[in-house]
C-alpha cells in the first residue's frame, strides 16, 4: 500500500501541484512542476505560506494575524498518485517544497521512486529550511537541495532553526545550495558567518531579499546588491512575485 503525503491544497481545494517557472534560487527562471507539502516544524513569523502551518489554536505568532483550519488547507495523497499528478504536468524537473518536506522523508522518498519508474532523468529538487539531516535514501534520490536556514528576523530561536548536525551534512552536498532571506546588509553578514562556520563556498550561498509585493522585494534587493557583491554572492530574486503577485499555486 502507497504511503501518504500531506499535501497544501490550492485555492480550489486541490492538492497544490503545478508547473510554472521556478522564482528563487539556483534554478531561477526555469520551467519546474512544484509540489508543495504540508506541515514544518518552524514558524517564520513572515512565512508566505503559512497557510501549511499556523493551524488555529496553536499559539505560533505570524505578521498576518490570520489561523488556518488543518481540515481546510491540508489534504491527503498517496505517494503513487501523487507522482501520477506530478508526470501530468511534464516539466524538466519538480521542486518539493513546503512546509518543510524531510519531515515526510519515507513518503517522499516512495513518491519519487514511482516518478522515476516511468523516467529515470527526472531531476527533483528540494526546498527545506535545513533543520533536519536528510536520510542517505534521499540524498541518493535528490539532485539538489535548496537549504533556506531561517535567521533571527524569522521568529524562530537559533537552536531550533540553526542545527550543526544538519549544515554540516548538506556542507558535504556539492548538490546542496544556501539561500538566505535578508531583510538588511547585517543579515549577509550573518550569513557569511554561518557559510564559513560550516564550509560552504561563496558560489553555494544565495541571498534573496524578504518580501510578498515587486515593489518590496526590489526595494530591499537595491539595499542588498553590495553586500552580495562584496562577499561574492550570489543574489536571487523572487521572479514568481515579479510576474503572478503572492498567490497559491504560482
Amino acid at each position: 500500500m502507497s504511503a501518504s503525503l500531506k499535501l497544501a491544497r490550492n485555492d480550489q481545494g486541490e492538492p497544490e501541484i503545478f508547473r510554472s517557472i521556478q522564482g528563487e534560487g539556483p534554478a531561477l527562471g526555469r520551467p519546474r512542476t512544484f509540489v508543495r507539502l504540508s506541515g514544518c516544524n518552524l514558524h517564520c513569523v513572515w512565512c508566505d505560506t503559512a497557510y501549511t502551518w499556523n493551524w488555529v489554536g496553536t499559539p505560533f505568532a505570524h505578521e498576518s494575524g490570520k489561523k488556518f483550519e488543518p481540515s481546510a488547507e491540508m489534504i491527503k495523497l498517496g505517494a503513487a498518485e501523487t507522482a501520477d499528478r506530478i508526470r501530468a504536468l511534464p516539466s524538466e524537473g519538480v521542486v518539493i517544497t513546503g512546509g518543510e518536506p524531510l519531515l515526510q522523508t519515507d513518503a517522499l522518498v516512495e513518491m519519487i521512486d514511482a516518478l522515476r519508474e516511468h523516467d529515470h532523468r527526472h531531476l527533483v529538487e528540494i526546498e527545506t529550511n535545513g533543520s533536519i539531516v536528510p536520510s542517505d535514501a534521499l540524498i541518493d534520490r535528490i539532485d539538489y537541495f535548496v537549504v533556506s536556514p531561517k535567521l533571527a528576523h524569522s521568529g524562530n530561536d537559533a537552536e531550533l532553526a540553526l542545527k550543526p548536525d544538519a549544515l554540516r551534512r548538506y556542507a558535504e552536498l556539492p548538490g546542496a545550495f544556501l539561500k538566505f532571506v535578508a531583510k538588511d546588509v547585517r543579515d549577509i553578514e550573518t550569513a557569511a558567518e554561518i557559510a564559513d562556520i560550516y564550509g560552504f563556498p561563496a558560489p553555494r550561498i544565495y541571498i534573496m531579499p524578504e518580501g510578498t509585493t515587486s515593489e518590496g522585494v526590489r526595494a530591499r534587493g537595491t539595499l542588498l546588491a553590495d553586500a552580495v557583491i562584496t562577499h561574492g554572492f550570489n543574489y536571487s530574486d523572487r521572479l514568481h512575485i515579479h510576474l503572478f503577485g503572492q498567490k497559491r499555486g504560482v
